[in-house]
């Protein structure tokens, strides 16, 4: 007999918290055949089009959302071939948009809420499914899907900002530094005591120096203005916005910050504890989304226009040089 086939679509594959969704849905289905694809916020749109599901399969989409007509339209359809459709998100963008109405598909599990990041959501729903299965004479969860709790809490914990356990925002980092898929990889391979790999460990030896680069990265770039009675900061990163917010918002009242991400090129925004412009709403205006504290949006013309401006500087010099 053949194994069930899951598709996942999760936000990653440097996000902590899209990462262990993914990865909790596999650990769970052990017996399935679970096919994981991640997306960052400018590729949503066109990995969930990619998704070609077969009637009985499932596709469960965790830790993000989507924006074009034409997604809903290929999702519908493969929820009209028999493909279950599973949407668990905690963005602010996409709460507001179902509670105008978006989103109108037929879901066999929609867990779109802010109570808990999708991580603690997807688990807590697999959590409660095995625990019905048991009560019914079924098996218990798989042991593999609860040692994972500890790094489902940890998930939580980071991505709602709330850094009430210990080693949460290092192990957020040690996803980052990892090459594209490792970080899955890992937490598939974690045993019981949830120590690290040893391609963990070497991604977390590493990371002292990426955040070290990355300061002189955003301090070298660093601009400012004034828009009414915020200062906005605009910078470059490599990946680590939040963490250069969190400092320069230590100093700098009433400020919101503008990060290029040159390893998403997208742009992350941050705010200082005292400022209260919902960030979600900006992104939004920019065709992105998130939460009020912290989001993204992707800016087409963006890179476009950086690489424009080397054109000039170097056409400049080349024309000297003739």
């Amino acid at each position: 007999m053949s194994r069930p086939v899951i598709h996942v679509v999760s936000h990653g594959p440097h996000c902590f918290d899209g990462v262990t969704a993914a990865a909790a849905i596999a650990r769970f289905h052990e017996d399935a055949d679970v096919r994981v694809r991640f997306a960052a916020n400018p590729e949503v749109d066109d990995v969930l089009r990619e998704v070609e599901a077969r009637p009985g399969e499932a596709l469960w989409i965790t830790d993000l959302s989507w924006t074009a007509p034409g997604t809903d339209a290929h999702l519908a359809e493969l929820q009209r071939r028999g493909v279950a459709l599973h949407w668990f998100d905690h963005h602010r963008t996409a709460i507001e948009r179902l509670r105008r109405g978006g989103y109108r598909l037929a879901f066999a599990t929609r867990v779109v809420t802010d109570e808990f990041a999708a991580s603690k959501l997807v688990y807590d729903h697999l959590a409660r499914k095995a625990a019905g299965r048991a009560e019914g004479g079924g098996p218990p969860p798989p042991e593999r899907f609860r040692a994972f709790a500890p790094v489902v809490a940890m998930a939580d914990d980071n991505d709602r900002w709330l850094h009430r356990i210990p080693g949460s925002r290092d192990l957020a980092r040690v996803v980052r530094a990892m090459a594209p898929g490792a970080a899955y990889r890992a937490f598939l391979e974690l045993d019981g005591d949830l120590s690290d790999t040893p391609e963990m460990a070497q991604a977390r030896a590493r990371i002292g120096d990426e955040l070290e680069r990355n300061r002189r990265l955003a301090e070298a770039t660093r601009s400012e203005r004034q828009v009414g009675d915020v200062t906005l900061v605009t910078a470059l990163c490599d990946g680590y916005a939040g963490e250069v917010a969190e400092e320069w918002g230590r100093t700098l009242p009433r400020a919101v910050f503008a990060f290029f991400d040159v390893r998403a090129r997208a742009v992350s925004f941050r705010r200082s504890p005292d400022a209260s412009v919902d960030l979600s709403q900006l992104a939004e205006a920019l065709g992105g989304g998130g939460h009020p504290a912290a989001s993204g949006a992707t800016l087409p013309s963006l890179a476009r226009d950086l690489g424009s401006a080397v054109a000039r500087h170097v056409a400049r010099a080349l024309g000297e040089l003739r």
